[in-house]
């Protein structure tokens, strides 16, 4: 793809975001993971560039701090931001990585800054019930195994060193979902777009409704496939990602 950049590129993005097209998708990768959960999806969504977010701490930015809280996450997302602020935007979020996107979006109208014309969470409960998670209460022996699991299914036999460091990264995201209270829901301005995979194990359709409360304007859309199927960016995900603009 052929772009241009309205700033330096920052390390919270894997390219320059496109100046090419009229709005931006800005998509948070879920807990252990970082902007290459989104290398399948496309350049581009319709008129919309994609945009992954690079949280420190994991890929190509390894060597950077852990962003320690999603509260902290999303205050220091709001200055490599700002001039990407120019144009229509939203926000999606996979499992964990809506929850910063949510709180991202909460800075923003806190310091009065443009926010998104929309906020996608997918399989994702809503902030106040986020500690219910079952990996949360997982040793770190099981958690291995389920990178390693992970890794497996996704055709490539883990090597130790690779599962180590894996590991290390979920250890820091869970620490951060397990530090991460909002008890009390804070409305945003824009609407929201709740996605549930219909085979996803991990979260029931019941499990999201609490994002009712958290915008005047709240569509649930069932979505078939299972908890990690978004990677593949399906036809209908995509449909939907269209939907706001």
């Amino acid at each position: 793809m052929t772009t241009g950049s309205t700033t330096d590129i920052s390390p919270w993005f894997v390219r320059p975001p496109s100046t090419d097209h009229p709005a931006r998708i800005f998509c948070f990768p879920y807990s252990g993971t970082g902007a290459s959960a989104f290398s399948a999806w496309p350049a581009m969504i319709a008129d919309t560039a994609v945009c992954p977010v690079q949280f420190p701490g994991r890929e190509n930015r390894l060597a950077h701090p852990h962003y320690g809280t999603y509260e902290n996450l999303a205050d220091c997302l709001v200055e490599p931001l700002m001039p990407l602020l120019d144009r229509p935007f939203a926000f999606f979020g996979h499992c964990a990585g809506a929850l910063p996107a949510y709180e991202t979006v909460v800075r923003l109208a806190e310091l009065g800054l443009p926010g998104p014309d929309c906020l996608f969470v997918s399989g994702q409960p809503a902030p106040h019930d986020a500690s219910r998670d079952r990996m949360l209460t997982m040793t770190e022996p099981e958690l291995r195994a389920e990178v390693e699991s992970f890794v497996r299914g996704r055709g490539i036999e883990p090597r130790p060193d690779m599962v180590d460091v894996g590991l290390s990264v979920l250890l820091g995201d869970h620490a951060a979902a397990r530090a991460y209270r909002r008890t009390e829901p804070v409305e945003v301005r824009c609407p929201i777009v709740v996605l549930h995979w219909r085979d996803d194990p991990e979260t029931s359709l019941d499990q999201l409704q609490g994002w009712r409360r958290y915008s005047d304007s709240v569509d649930f859309q069932v979505v078939d496939g299972g908890h990690y199927d978004f990677a593949n960016a399906p036809d209908k995900l995509r449909e939907l990602l269209t939907c706001w603009r």
